[in-house]
Formats: structure tokens, C-alpha cells, sequence
């Protein structure tokens, strides 16, 4: 009797997990107008075109919501704009598609230590670092380098220490 409420939860967790993995489709099942798509954002980002290029990312991921590639230069957009939380949740979007996509959690890390959230960008690194083994990948390394360096430091606008003169009361 008491194994029977575990076996109906076991059973339950079972057919969860079973129905979202079904509904996943790997990356090559992506529909050929989102690549196409995310090709042509790719060409408008690298021309400097970062609105189009988000237009074009944004369409994408209309025709196919799957499409983990345009999460992640929709992030990349994000950042050149410096808009480091769009970034972040694009990249969060990506990493719910795919927890182990490599690009996604050095992007994210990086976006993470610019917002000054550096414990988090570790726990990036230290998946990555999980992922790529004993082989050194390219995408730890620059995540180190990005957390060794830290957060940007915001200066302050110089604030003049003399307050102007008042000009002279106008005369009627």
C-alpha cells in the first residue's frame, strides 16, 4: 500500500517528462524558412544592421519557436546594444531549448558579469567546464577571461564644484 502512491507519482513524472521530450525537435528538424531567416539576420548583423537583424531573428523565431540559433544572436543584438538583461534572457531562452549549448552559456556568463552577476557567470563556467571535459574549449577560456577582468566600472559624470553666478535681475 504505501509503494502505491510512490508508483503513481513515478509513473506520472514518467509520462511528463516522455510528452515534453516528444515535443522537442532536434536542430536539423527546424523549419528551412527560419534558417533562411536567421541566415539573412546574420548577413544584416554583420553589415551593421542590428535593427533589421533583429527583425530578421524575431521573424525566425515567429515561422519556428524552436529555433535556438536566433535566441542566440538575438542575445548577441542585445549586447552590442548593450542591453545586458535582454541578453541574458535571450540566452535563458536558448539554454531552456538546450542546457548544454556551449555558445549559449558563455554568452550568458559574459552577459552576466557585464550586469555585475559574476557568482552566476562561475556557475556558467563551471558547466562549461563540465561540457567540454579535459579538452580545453575556446568558449571556457574566454568566459575565465571575462570573469577575471569583471564587471565594468560605471564612472560617475564630473559634476562642477562651483555653482554658476546668477545673472542679474532683468530691469522694467
Amino acid at each position: 500500500m504505501r509503494y502505491t502512491t510512490l508508483a503513481a507519482a513515478l509513473a506520472l513524472t514518467l509520462v511528463t517528462v516522455s510528452t515534453s521530450l516528444h515535443g522537442q525537435r532536434p536542430d536539423d528538424q527546424i523549419d528551412a524558412r527560419s534558417v533562411a531567416l536567421v541566415q539573412k539576420g546574420i548577413a544584416a548583423q554583420a553589415a551593421g544592421n542590428l535593427d533589421g537583424a533583429t527583425d530578421l531573428f524575431e521573424s525566425a523565431l515567429a515561422v519556428d519557436p524552436r529555433n535556438r540559433a536566433a535566441f542566440i544572436h538575438l542575445a548577441e543584438v542585445a549586447e552590442k546594444r548593450g542591453l545586458d538583461g535582454s541578453a541574458i534572457r535571450y540566452y535563458r531562452a536558448a539554454l531552456l531549448l538546450e542546457p548544454t549549448d556551449r555558445a549559449a552559456l558563455a554568452g550568458q556568463g559574459e552577459a552576466l558579469v557585464m550586469k555585475g552577476a559574476v557568482r552566476q557567470a562561475e556557475a556558467n563556467l563551471v558547466k562549461l567546464r563540465t561540457l567540454c571535459g579535459k579538452s580545453a574549449c575556446p568558449e571556457a577560456t574566454k568566459l575565465a577571461a571575462v570573469i577575471a577582468k569583471g564587471p565594468p566600472v560605471a564612472t560617475a559624470a564630473a559634476t562642477p564644484t562651483t555653482v554658476p553666478p546668477a545673472s542679474a535681475p532683468a530691469k522694467n
